[in-house]
C-alpha cells in the first residue's frame, strides 16, 4: 500500500476567524477527504482546533497586551522575523516530510522566516495571496480610506510617510522595517514557487507590481452549493454581510438606502458601526444592525433578502460572500472595483455600479426592488448554476492538485 501524499498547511490561526481561515480550513478538509495526510502549522491560540501537531505551533503573539519596552522590542523582532517559527518548522518538516507546503496568511505572527527554511529543506512552496501584502506593505493598497498605489516601484517609505497602517507612525514604521527586511532577504520573491491569486484582478495587479506572471496561478475560491438551500420566502430588504469598515463603502450604501427608501440590513460588526448608526439616523434611512450572526442565521438573512449588496471602495479580492449569495439563490449588487466584477455578471446574476456613487447605487436598489420576485429568483438561480459549474470544491481541488503536481 502506497503512503498518502503529505501536505504542510500553514496559516497564522487554526480556527475560523475570517475569510482566509475559512479557505485554509476548508482546503485541509478537502485534501484530507481526497486521501492526503495534512499536517497543519500555525500559532498557538486558545480558540484553535485540536491537532496532533500543535506542539510544533509557534507561541502566541498577543497585540496590545501588557509589557515593557524590552518585551515589546522582542515582540517586534518576532513580527519581522521569527527565529522560533523557523526552528519549529524545520523540526516539523524533518519529523513529517511533506510533498508540498501551502501557506496562507503568515505575516505578523508566524512570519515569512519559515520560507527560507522550507527552501533549504527542498520543500516546494505555494502561497495563496488573500491580500496584496507581497506588493503593498499595508496589504490593501489603501491609505486614508482611498485606493493608493504610492509604493509602486519600491517607494515603500510612503507607508510611514502617510501612516497607512492604523493611522499610526509607530505601527507604520514597524511595517516599513518589516518590508525592508523581508525584501532585502528575498523572503517572498526568492522562496515562493507559486503564488495563487483567487481573482484575475489580483493576478494582474501583482504582475503590474513586478511579480513574474509565470509564478502566479489563478485559482478562484470555491463553495459547496449543496450545503445551501435557497429559501422559499423573500423579505422586503437588502443585506450587506461583512465587516463594518470604512473601505467597504457602507456610508455610500446608507446614503443610497436613504435616497431609494429601501430597507437595509447590515450584518456584522466593526469600527464604523456607531458612525453608520448616526448617519442612518441623520438621513432617516431604514437601516437595521444585527451585529455578528452565527452561520445559520446569516444564511437565512441573506437567503430571504432581495439581494446581497457589496458596495466596496477598495481592491476586494474574490469575496466568498458573493458565492454564498448565489448558492442561496440570491442576486448581488456590487461595485466595479477589484475582483468583484469577475463575480457579478451585470443583469444576469446581479447589477454592477461604480464605487462611491450613492445615486447610482440607489438606482440599482430601486431597479432590483421593482423586479418581480420571480425575476430576482431568476438572477439568483443563474448565479447558483454558475457557482455549481465554475466554483465547485471539486474544481478547486483539481486545479490546486495540478499545481502541486507541476512542482513535484
Amino acid at each position: 500500500m502506497t503512503r498518502p501524499q503529505r501536505l504542510l498547511a500553514i496559516n497564522n490561526y487554526f480556527y475560523r476567524r475570517g475569510g482566509a481561515e475559512s479557505v485554509f480550513l476548508d482546503h485541509i478538509d478537502m485534501f484530507e477527504a481526497a486521501g492526503w495526510d495534512v499536517v497543519p502549522f500555525a500559532m498557538q491560540h486558545p480558540a484553535n482546533l485540536p491537532s496532533a501537531w500543535s506542539d510544533y505551533f509557534v507561541s502566541e503573539i498577543e497585540y496590545g497586551g501588557a509589557g515593557g519596552p524590552v518585551t515589546k522590542a522582542r515582540q517586534a523582532a518576532k513580527v519581522i522575523f521569527s527565529l522560533e517559527a523557523r526552528r519549529k518548522i524545520r523540526e516539523l518538516v524533518r519529523r513529517a516530510p511533506p510533498a508540498v507546503a501551502h501557506a496562507h496568511n503568515v505575516y505578523h505572527h508566524i512570519s515569512p522566516s519559515i520560507f527560507g527554511a522550507l527552501k533549504a529543506e527542498g520543500v516546494p512552496l505555494v502561497m495563496t495571496a488573500h491580500d496584496l501584502k507581497v506588493a503593498c506593505p499595508a496589504y490593501k493598497m489603501l491609505s486614508g480610506g482611498r485606493v493608493c498605489e504610492r509604493c509602486h516601484g519600491g517607494r515603500i517609505h510612503n507607508v510611514l510617510l502617510h501612516r497607512c497602517v492604523k493611522d499610526s507612525a509607530v505601527v507604520s514604521g514597524l511595517v516599513l522595517m518589516e518590508t525592508l527586511v523581508h525584501r532585502s532577504l528575498g523572503l517572498y520573491r526568492d522562496t515562493i514557487d507559486r503564488l495563487i491569486a483567487p481573482s484575475r484582478f489580483y493576478r494582474d495587479k501583482l504582475v503590474a507590481w513586478g511579480w513574474d506572471a509565470n509564478r502566479i496561478a489563478y485559482i478562484p475560491n470555491c463553495i459547496d452549493a449543496s450545503q445551501f438551500t435557497p429559501p422559499s420566502d423573500e423579505g422586503d430588504y437588502f443585506v450587506y454581510a461583512g465587516r463594518l469598515a470604512p473601505e467597504k463603502g457602507l456610508a455610500t450604501l446608507v446614503h443610497a438606502a436613504a435616497l431609494s427608501r429601501q430597507r437595509l440590513v447590515l450584518a456584522g460588526g466593526g469600527p464604523e458601526e456607531q458612525a453608520l448608526r448616526r448617519l442612518a439616523q441623520d438621513l432617516g434611512a431604514d437601516v437595521a444592525f444585527t451585529g455578528h450572526l452565527d452561520k445559520p442565521e446569516l444564511k437565512r438573512l441573506i437567503g430571504e433578502a432581495r439581494a446581497l449588496v457589496l458596495p466596496s471602495e477598495w481592491y476586494e479580492n474574490a469575496p466568498v460572500s458573493i458565492l454564498e449569495a448565489y448558492a442561496l439563490g440570491r442576486p448581488v449588487i456590487g461595485t466595479r472595483i477589484g475582483g468583484i466584477p469577475e463575480l457579478v455578471a451585470h443583469n444576469q446574476t446581479g447589477v454592477l455600479v461604480e464605487p462611491g456613487n450613492p445615486s447610482m447605487l440607489a438606482d440599482a436598489l430601486v431597479s432590483v426592488a421593482n423586479l418581480s420576485p420571480t425575476a430576482r429568483a431568476g438572477l439568483g438561480a443563474t448565479g447558483r448554476d454558475w457557482v455549481r459549474r465554475e466554483f465547485s470544491p471539486e474544481l478547486y481541488r483539481d486545479r490546486t492538485m495540478d499545481l502541486y503536481e507541476a512542482l513535484g
